[in-house]
């Protein structure tokens, strides 16, 4: 596992760096400033629930929007698909596994834009059910990306949200689920208020390493790796939502968690009842939350409404 990094901090933000724009071209000049400019980042947004994400951000919200992704063809590919349709979504290659991508990133919006005003953490993984990984394989691997590498972009992208900014990330009713067979002290720690971040990396590294040692259920933990991936990125949205409101009290920016729903996308199979447009509505609803808006912050939201956590 990789070792605890002090919380949000600044990246270094080179005055000219290598990097990608919606041509897929590299260059080393500095992008000039556009600081007025709203821009919107959606992680892993080259297909399924982000793809949706970028559709529907590129009709309602009154600003640039940036389609991200690992792949460059695969990311250029989506781009010019959405063009097909009339709309102008904007790239930028970000791999959320990869700490100079993420850093690379952060300095290029840092640089172009002032900051970030709304970001959208979607990218993610899951194991399918007949997979035969063995479990402790699962359970670092997903924790890796869904945990720990969003982390890493909430590390290097918290500090650049403008004032009145928005922060999603797309957690899961299955971390909700996952919760409720914790044991009953750990229940009370992730639904602590007083939870910092340190604790909970280090609860989430306690699971990855019982999991790999086979005594996680005897821990107290449940046996689904996705499921604490997302319980840890709940939990995380509310430790930040806390901290910001403390340290940012009057910049109204919004973080939260949310459901998507169950949804048919390669990640879930084509069986699950939503379309990735309509996996979209509660993240961009999220997103879009008007200017001045104090709620929901800090909570956990399916369907466009609060759930219990």
């Amino acid at each position: 596992m990789r070792g605890r990094q002090p919380a949000l901090l600044l990246p270094e933000l080179p005055h000219s760096s290598l990097q990608l724009h919606s041509a897929g071209s590299l260059h080393t000049t500095t992008p000039a400033p556009i600081m007025s400019t709203k821009v919107a980042v959606v992680t892993g947004s080259n297909k399924g629930i982000g793809l949706a994400i970028v559709r529907a951000l590129c009709k309602q919200y009154q600003g640039d929007v940036y389609l991200t992704a690992r792949d460059v063809t695969r990311g250029q590919e989506a781009v010019n698909s959405l063009a097909s349709d009339g709309l102008k979504p904007k790239f930028h290659q970000l791999d959320i596994n990869d700490l100079n991508s993420i850093t690379t990133a952060a300095a290029y919006f840092k640089e172009k834009y002032g900051g970030v005003d709304v970001l959208i953490n979607n990218a993610g993984i899951a194991f399918k059910g007949a997979d035969t990984t063995p479990f402790p394989v699962q359970a670092e691997v997903t924790l890796k990306t869904n945990f720990f590498a969003t982390r890493d972009m909430l590390t290097h992208f918290l500090p650049l949200i403008k004032a009145g900014g928005r922060v999603v990330n797309v957690s899961s009713f299955v971390g909700s689920r996952a919760l409720n067979k914790c044991k009953p002290a750990l229940q009370q720690r992730f639904r602590s208020e007083d939870i910092t971040e340190e604790e909970l990396v280090g609860l989430m590294e306690q699971f990855v390493e019982q999991a790999k040692s086979g005594e996680h259920e005897k821990g107290g933990w449940p046996d689904t790796a996705y499921g604490m991936s997302k319980t840890g990125l709940t939990t995380l949205s509310m430790i930040h939502a806390r901290r910001l409101s403390k340290e940012r009290p009057k910049d109204g920016i919004l973080v939260n968690a949310c459901c998507p729903g169950w949804v048919r996308t390669d990640m879930a199979g084509d069986k699950a009842p939503k379309s990735p447009e309509e996996g979209a509505i509660t993240p961009v609803y999220l997103a879009l939350l008007p200017a001045g808006a104090t709620d929901p912050h800090g909570k956990f939201v399916s369907d466009k409404e609060v759930q219990p956590w």
